[in-house]
């Protein structure tokens, strides 16, 4: 099977998931960008507060992964409308140093809608991964922005 490239397939360089949810743009914002908030749906705890421009770790609490170190830039917040973030996708072997590679970034857009919030999540730059690591990453990530969106949903709902 041939690798993904941005000229072969260019889908198969970004991730899309989107999911609107019963909860004020206020609400979601704070799930999202409050630290601790993000760490409990999220299942990382992070050592302290999202600043534009830093990293940002923390200790994965994913059953199976408690031996990795999270680990992004916050990239911007724009306060109720925009977070960003670049990361290393699916950087799960702790012997590699995935320092030399080109990070993917990570978008979250909300948006007022009928019902609550529309939250989009994007993650792009999956062209850039090392081709030996390019169709796993953006698999493994593609289904845990899945997950993930669900989590937030429940995370909401359950502490509004």
């Amino acid at each position: 099977m041939p690798t993904a490239t941005r000229t072969q397939n260019p889908a198969a360089d970004r991730i899309e998931k989107s999911i609107e949810l019963k909860a004020p743009i206020s609400r979601v914002w704070r799930a999202l960008t409050d630290h601790h908030e993000f760490g409990a749906w999220f299942r990382v705890q992070l050592d302290g507060p999202f600043r534009a421009g830093e990293v940002a770790t923390g200790k994965v609490l994913h059953p199976g992964f408690e031996q990795l170190t999270w680990r992004a830039t916050i990239q911007a917040i724009d306060p109720e409308q925009y977070f960003a973030f670049t990361w290393h996708p699916y950087a799960v072997d702790p012997a590699v140093d995935y320092s030399s590679e080109t990070p993917t970034l990570v978008e979250f857009h909300l948006e007022k809608s009928a019902t609550g919030t529309l939250l989009k999540v994007t993650e792009s730059g999956f062209s850039d991964i090392p081709d030996e690591r390019r169709n796993e990453a953006f698999l493994r990530n593609s289904e845990g922005w899945a997950i993930q969106i669900k989590n937030i949903e429940d995370y909401v709902a359950q502490h509004p």
